[in-house]
């Protein structure tokens, strides 16, 4: 997996690609859409630096089919949304809020296991912004808005 591969690596060599991997989807986001039909839609909004995004949810029974955004922001929140859409695309709910829970924890330094951080696939590149406390409600912005989401559909 990707993380035995980025082992070998230095903490610089880890922290370029993570940062090529945040500004490509700030950039390029593939994810950022509008989708034919959804099943769910949400708005979030980041007062504190005016991130605004739509998240959009195509369900299949328990299972996440699709997702989209739209919006601005900050390349952290843009970026993070995107990333997060790509995780848990093709995941059930309950897979999905504890891989939003290992996310949440990870980005307010809170202990996380080893392998619930391998769950987070590339998101990890979003472990730094712990160390920018500006950046935090702009990383966890989509993460949270989804969390409410799926809670209000139980």
């Amino acid at each position: 997996m990707i993380s035995q591969i980025l082992k070998g690596l230095s903490m610089d060599d880890l922290n370029n690609i993570y940062n090529e991997l945040i500004m490509e989807h700030s950039m390029n986001s593939y994810n950022k859409k509008k989708l034919g039909k959804a099943d769910l839609c949400d708005i979030g909004h980041n007062p504190n630096c005016g991130d605004e995004i739509t998240l959009e949810v195509k369900m299949n029974g328990n299972v996440i089919e699709d997702m989209a955004f739209s919006g601005h922001g900050c390349a952290i929140s843009q970026a993070s949304t995107s990333i997060m859409i790509d995780t848990l695309k093709g995941k059930t709910i309950e897979e999905a809020k504890e891989i939003i829970k290992t996310f949440i924890s990870m980005i307010k330094r809170e202990e996380v296991d080893e392998k619930d951080l391998e769950k987070l696939e590339d998101a990890i590149a979003f472990k730094n912004v712990a160390n920018m406390p500006a950046r935090v409600k702009c990383a966890l912005l989509a993460w949270h808005t989804l969390d409410d989401m799926i809670s209000l559909e139980k």
